[in-house]
């Protein structure tokens, strides 16, 4: 006799008894929790709070200390897919802050590392518009360097 999938179902669930949270989600099969902020974590922050300051300051000693050469930086100006390299974007620093600087305000919103790789948004809060970026860095020879950017620019209506 054939029963139809959802009664064949039903019916070895019936048979393997209550499901309980340990057997839900066994602690062979659950992930260990991670740690509030590991120091690969504080460390690729301390990398990104180059990019802030360089956002902060205007000047491009800060970007180059952490983007790598080979970065890219992909994002939509226009409805059109436009690319940056790193020289590029450090060669469009002005040198010192923005007129308006006293009233830009930016951070880190998320870092998420694995082994040697790690990803981070950053949002850049300023009068004229709402920036998120969202990066990708790796660590090369000991130091955490942006080796990705892309970004969605919000205009603010004046």
């Amino acid at each position: 006799m054939r029963f139809p999938v959802v009664y064949a179902a039903a019916a070895l669930l019936a048979a393997a008894g209550p499901l309980t949270a340990q057997t839900a989600a066994s602690p062979s099969s659950a992930p260990a929790p991670a740690p509030a902020a590991s120091a690969e974590e504080a460390a690729v922050r301390a990398a990104l709070q180059h990019y802030l300051d360089g956002h902060a300051t205007g000047r491009g000693e800060e970007f180059a200390a952490v983007m790598h050469p080979e970065m890219k930086m992909m994002f939509i100006r226009e409805g059109a897919f436009t690319q940056r390299t790193s020289a590029e974007y450090i060669a469009g620093a002005s040198g010192r802050p923005a007129a308006d600087e006293a009233r830009r305000r930016r951070w880190i919103e998320s870092v998420d590392v694995t082994g040697n790789a790690a990803s981070a948004k950053i949002v850049l809060d300023y009068p004229t518009a709402r920036l998120t970026d969202y990066m990708t860095l790796l660590k090369i020879d000991g130091q955490w360097k942006i080796v990705n950017k892309i970004f969605h620019a919000e205009p603010r209506q004046p």
